[in-house]
């Protein structure tokens, strides 16, 4: 008997001591498994479905260059989530902008936001979606650099040289865009809208043919992303007058910004990530968080400087926020200049 009871008071002692040591570790566990990084709660909202970056132009551009910057570290940063690139080219970026509309509103399907999106309503009279509400706008990853150029044989040197010059020349200089109503037209417009100059704008299908056309002379004056416009200028082959934006740039020192002379002026392109309309709050959220990581490390940064883009990295809010205050400034500027997709 005394036996037994020794038995069973080891035994009691020791079940004593195992559910101590359970408390503890869950004790332990529990705040640890609250303290999941961000990329392992950013897949579980997720799920193992692949992401899929749509670009709505085709490939190979500078847009394509610079989602292939960010997804390999996305994957990185969000436990293994995989992302997976597709292009739907044409009608100015809104046939991709319909397909990411149409989506399912998951956080799987992301839109590659740029170029003339947020003028797509001042623009198309019978669009398929609404930029506002088809739209959860996830971050502003970069702003772009473009620069104002001119032939060398334009006789002018400066930003005050052209605005005097096109003032007692109205419609006598030629500006070559990218297409009528495309990002390149829009901003130019704006400018001399500010400066209260004319000009003819001349529409090519794409920066090639303009670039072509510029470079030889058959036009005077043009706007280009200034990484592509570098080689050219210092070459000498155009005669670079002003940044557009409202910074001025390590690449092309002591170059001003048009802002600069004409107050309130800046115009930039842009890359960002929009999800369709109705994505969770906590799903954008996370691909947020992601995307805000990814743009600020110092090798995304180096490379987008390289390529002479500005790294952001902002809130929902706040592009959603930029979007707007663009599409009520195209609104106006397609509006004063009676801009038609026709042209």
């Amino acid at each position: 008997m005394m036996v037994d009871s020794m038995q069973h008071t080891l035994r009691a002692g020791l079940s004593r001591r195992v559910a101590s040591l359970l408390a503890a570790t869950l004790v332990i566990a529990i705040p640890a498994l609250a303290m999941l990084s961000p990329a392992a709660q950013a897949a579980d909202a997720l799920g193992a479905k692949p992401v899929t970056i749509i670009i709505p132009l085709a490939a190979g551009g500078p847009n394509d260059i610079e989602a292939r910057i960010y997804t390999a570290r996305l994957t990185n940063l969000m436990g293994g989530q995989s992302f997976l690139i597709d292009y739907k080219p044409g009608a100015s970026g809104t046939i991709g902008a319909a397909y990411v509309a149409r989506s399912a509103p998951d956080g799987h399907t992301l839109f590659l936001t740029g170029g003339s999106f947020s003028a797509f309503p001042a623009l198309y009279k019978d669009l398929p979606f609404d930029t506002v509400r088809d739209f959860a706008h996830v971050a502003l990853m970069s702003i772009k650099h473009f620069v104002l150029v001119v032939h060398p044989s334009f006789p002018v040197n400066s930003l005050a040289e052209y605005v005097a010059w096109t003032r007692a020349n109205p419609d006598k200089a030629n500006f070559a865009t990218t297409g009528a109503g495309g990002s390149v037209h829009l901003g130019g417009a704006w400018l001399h809208n500010l400066i209260n100059t004319k000009v003819t704008f001349i529409h090519y299908k794409g920066t090639a043919p303009a670039t072509t056309d510029l470079t030889g002379g058959r036009v005077q004056v043009g706007a280009f992303g200034l990484q592509p416009a570098l080689p050219l200028i210092r070459s000498g082959k155009l005669r670079a007058l002003a940044l557009m934006g409202s910074r001025r740039s390590d690449l092309v020192a002591g170059l001003p910004t048009l802002g600069e002379g004409v107050p309130g002026y800046a115009f930039e392109s842009y890359i960002g990530f929009s999800a369709p309309g109705g994505t969770p709050d906590a799903v954008v959220k996370q691909l947020n968080e992601a995307l805000v990581r990814t743009v600020k490390t110092p090798e995304v940064v180096r490379a987008l400087e390289a390529q002479g883009s500005v790294p952001v990295g902002s809130s929902p809010a706040e592009f959603a926020k930029m979007l707007q205050n663009e599409a009520a400034r195209w609104r106006k500027v397609v509006h004063d200049n009676a801009i038609s997709l026709a042209e």
